[in-house]
């Protein structure tokens, strides 16, 4: 195994990496636990893109009749023959993604799921012709599959019946009972939810799921997987049979995303073993049950490009295939107090609460609460624990999320204290006109109703630039202003100068970080001195602006001291 095998980017279909020659991380322990634990209906919850769907493709091919048993030659399972023998091509498997149930509109959403449904039914045509089912049984086979002018005709009270009835109609062919996979069963409700008709989409769901996982006499069992556990009292109502295996349960902890020793495998696989740190840096940190594992998603990707620019830095892979919106709605929500909590999170600590692993997406927001649980099931948390009292000790996994976070808050920045444009320009008057007390106010309140977005374990000079990056974007937003910032002048590089609206003046700033409040006036002085003493107002004085204000000032957590001068 090494670098003459293609690295499976957004491949999700088993057969297609083993016959095609991808690289493949062993996952099929999972029928071995999946068998030796049994359960007739079992749910996995994880977050988008930890290999969900290329599991239960692998499951698939494992299962069906007919299958091609080469594909697990070399593999894990292959060494258990008594499960080989008595399961591996044995059964018949109706296999389904919801990934694409959505749509603006109730109707369009029911007709994406009537395709996906009759073309499932189609792979089964010899239905049509088997011996074993009488003449009625073939026409309610062909319902499930019957064309009106190129679009399928299948109504929702045979939609609603319909996987039952295919299972039925497969036992009877076969003489033996049907595996059934739901891939991604929750998407269609979180877009219903998001598209105003959620209430309708559970009574369809709650229907499809009762008929073919409750009262099912001609069902194997089943394995689902989606993001969210969504109440057994939502679309499970009765379901007795019913196993869930979340992010929080120990079992089958390894067998979604990459471990430590799979990533090193891969990595030496293709000659990267120095990129290990950086891996684990960025796509690391998830905590399943016992194990902590990599989002493969990512590190497929990662490993992808560094075959193509062997000097690629880490990117945000993950996220760009899943949509921040969670975690924005979750700031837009935050009071002052969650602020604080976010704040905490970002700068690398853990912050303890309570968490229910099982919601209706109609109740993610009804309170904070519900936020932080939804946040924890989608892997934009993780747990590093439990306290004594039951709590997740909660903390943001790696640093590609930390990046979606400070993201979020930017915009939060933009869309909460930028929109203020009346404060905004009593802020710039009081910058222009030295008004130290009112620059020093509205700075001091500012940062006190923000989020910061430092590690306060970082060095002063990252903290210092986290506060450049705060106080240039206030200073920009007037669009009478030319704000230039790191700008080589005199004997070094000035902070911040503004040439104002003004063609004789300009003001130049610079900041420091102050380990402590009381250091803050010192600070203020020493930057006023740095501007002198490195003759950064030549930059000014070079465009004919000789009216020149100076400004130190000094941060510390979330305050700040204003000091003015003139040159």
């Amino acid at each position: 195994m090494g670098k003459n095998l293609k690295l499976p980017v957004g491949v999700d279909d088993f057969k297609k990496i083993r016959h095609d020659k991808f690289y493949y991380i062993d996952k099929t322990k999972l029928l071995e636990q999946l068998l030796d634990s049994w359960g007739e209906v079992n749910l996995f919850t994880r977050p988008r893109r930890f290999g969900k769907t290329l599991n239960m493709s692998m499951l698939r091919y494992f299962f069906e009749i007919g299958t091609d048993e080469s594909l697990f030659d070399g593999l894990y399972i292959k060494k258990n023959k008594k499960i080989c023998e008595e399961y591996m091509g044995k059964f018949p498997v109706i296999f389904i993604s919801l990934k694409n149930v959505e749509g603006i509109t109730f109707e369009t959403a029911v007709y994406r799921f009537v395709e996906i449904i009759g073309r499932e039914a189609e792979r089964f045509c010899f239905l049509e012709d088997s011996d074993k089912l009488t003449v009625n049984e073939k026409e309610r086979y062909k319902a499930l599959i019957r064309l009106d002018n190129g679009r399928y005709s299948m109504d929702t009270d045979i939609l609603a019946s319909s996987l039952k009835t295919l299972s039925e109609f497969l036992y009877k062919h076969y003489g033996k009972k049907t595996i059934i996979i739901i891939d991604e069963y929750d998407v269609p409700l979180d877009k219903a939810f998001q598209n105003g008709y959620y209430m309708e989409m559970v009574s369809l769901i709650r229907a499809v799921f009762g008929d073919a996982l409750k009262t099912n006499d001609f069902l194997k069992f089943a394995v689902l997987t989606g993001c969210l556990r969504v109440s057994k009292e939502s679309i499970f109502t009765g379901l007795n049979n019913f196993k869930v295996l979340s992010i929080a349960d120990t079992r089958f902890d390894e067998q979604f995303g990459f471990t430590d020793a799979e990533v090193q495998k891969l990595l030496k696989s293709y000659g990267m073993e120095e990129h290990m740190s950086e891996t684990k840096e960025w796509y690391d940190g998830y905590h399943f049950g016992d194990v902590d594992v990599y989002c493969p998603w990512d590190v497929i990707n990662h490993v992808d490009r560094l075959c193509g620019e062997p000097n690629a830095k880490p990117q945000s892979y993950w996220i760009n295939t899943s949509g921040n919106g969670l975690v924005k709605r979750f700031i837009d929500k935050a009071n002052k107090t969650t602020r604080d909590e976010i704040e905490r999170l970002v700068s690398g600590e853990t912050i303890e609460k309570s968490i229910s692993l099982e919601l209706t997406y109609d109740e993610i927001d009804n309170s904070i609460d519900n936020l932080w649980s939804v946040l924890f099931t989608t892997g934009y948390l993780t747990q590093s624990g439990m306290t004594e009292r039951g709590e997740y000790k909660l903390v943001i996994p790696n640093k590609e999320v930390i990046e979606v976070y400070k993201l979020q808050i930017r915009e939060w920045f933009k869309k909460t204290v930028m929109s203020n444009t009346e404060q905004l320009k009593k802020f710039w008057k009081a910058f222009d006109t030295g008004d130290t007390k009112a620059v020093e106010n509205y700075l001091n309140k500012t940062l006190s109703n923000s989020i910061s977005v430092f590690d306060t374990k970082a060095r002063d000079e990252e903290k210092e630039s986290s506060y450049h990056t705060f106080l240039v974007g206030l200073l920009a937003g007037n669009s009478d202003w030319l704000v230039k910032s790191n700008v080589e002048a005199g004997d070094g590089f000035a902070d911040i100068i503004v040439e104002t609206e003004d063609i004789d003046a300009g003001i130049i700033v610079e900041l420091k970080h102050s380990k402590t409040f009381s250091g803050m006036d010192k600070a203020c002085e020493k930057a006023i001195a740095q501007i002198r003493y490195r003759r950064y107002y030549e930059y000014l004085e070079n465009d004919d602006r000789h009216d020149i204000m100076i400004y130190g000032i000094s941060f510390c957590k979330k305050k700040c001291k204003v000091v003015v001068g003139e040159i």
